[in-house]
């Protein structure tokens, strides 16, 4: 018996510190809230329910969105309970899922890019969705709703897409120079962000067509074809998503696929009394109370506002192009794109896209 006491008393300690106060992310918060007193938790039957419908929700790169999730319990309770709310993101690329928000009450902390840029919506009892702001293009993703209730633990998830366009690029040193990082650099310089396969197959599905090899966000090497021929897999294969599977994002070079989102603002082919070179075209947006647009910039109004122009102009990374919504002759191919007259030298002279945001 004199053995048995000090070892219950060891017991007791380490469970007395179970229910202790913990902290998480940064939250001080008490498993025996909710209990009595002495750490146990007591449902009676009561079960922790939660859902997120509809699971997916779509929106604009810019604009606002709100993620649905509530939760309740069955049988009602006649009280409301004290629950701790933590939302998660799992993004597109395949990195390791991330937090988002953690609130408690109307106490809440979040993280990350995210942080100032998430809240809880609550406006009735047990709605617990997420409004997100200012939706970047990096943050489609899967997004994981949790609510813990002393020992409960219940979770929903929902996706949320970014709509947009899928344009492939290469630099102006031309084909495959590119490692991971490279491509996703350039990406970001021309607004937009690496394409997921998920993209790049919508893409494709709407007859994007294109015979380089491209990096996308997971750090495979892709391409699309709608045509098959020869130099792009072979007449024998049907049409797809041609895949070189992972590469080595340091050792292996190629082209990307950019996606970019819907833009605040409008593209404008300027008009202007002559020919202008790059630096005199620069100067131009500037003088016209804007900036030479960027690549995708010039994808999304094509894809978004209908831009259609069969005039080449110049554009911020000294390429040449011109969108067009209508096709008709002397403008190029029969479908609808960006045509491309790649990089001319800087001393050329041609029109010029300009991107205001106002």
């Amino acid at each position: 018996m004199g053995k048995e006491r000090p070892l219950l008393a060891f017991i007791l300690l380490l469970y007395s510190c179970r229910v202790a106060s913990t902290t998480s992310n940064g939250f001080f918060y008490q498993d025996i809230l909710n209990g009595n007193g002495n750490g146990e938790i007591y449902f009676n039957g009561v079960k922790l329910r939660i859902e997120a419908q509809p699971p997916s929700a779509f929106t604009m790169s810019g604009g606002n969105v709100t993620l649905p999730c509530r939760f309740w319990y069955e049988p009602p309770l006649s009280s409301p309970r004290r629950v701790r709310v933590k939302w998660a993101w799992l993004p597109v690329s395949g990195d390791s899922e991330s937090d988002v928000l953690v609130a408690i009450g109307h106490r809440h902390r979040s993280f990350g890019s995210f942080k100032d840029r998430v809240y809880l919506q609550q406006g009735v009892p047990g709605d617990i969705s997420l409004v997100i702001t200012n939706v970047s293009l990096n943050d489609s993703g899967q997004y994981r709703c949790e609510v813990i209730d002393g020992l409960e633990d219940e979770s929903a998830a929902v996706d949320l897409e970014i709509r947009g366009v899928v344009f492939p690029y290469q630099p102006h040193h031309g084909r495959y120079h590119m490692t991971f990082q490279a491509a996703r650099r350039a990406c970001e310089e021309q607004d937009a962000a690496l394409a997921t396969f998920e993209q790049l197959y919508k893409a494709w599905q709407e007859g994007l067509d294109w015979c380089n090899a491209g990096w996308l966000a997971d750090g495979t090497v892709q391409y699309p074809i709608t045509q098959p021929r020869s130099p792009c897999g072979g007449l024998g294969l049907a049409p797809g998503l041609r895949s070189y599977g992972a590469r080595h994002k340091l050792m292996h070079r190629y082209d990307v696929f950019c996606f970019s989102s819907s833009i605040r603002g409008r593209v404008y082919y300027l008009q202007h009394p002559r020919k202008l070179n790059f630096t005199e075209a620069v100067q131009a947006c500037i003088m016209d109370g804007a900036q030479i647009a960027k690549v995708g910039h010039l994808f999304a109004a094509w894809k978004f506002q209908g831009l259609d122009r069969c005039n080449a102009g110049w554009l911020a990374d000294r390429s040449l192009r011109y969108p067009i919504s209508d096709p008709r002759p002397n403008c190029g191919p029969q479908e609808p794109g960006v045509r491309s007259f790649g990089f001319p030298a800087p001393h050329h002279k041609y029109g010029v896209y300009c991107y205001s945001s106002r």
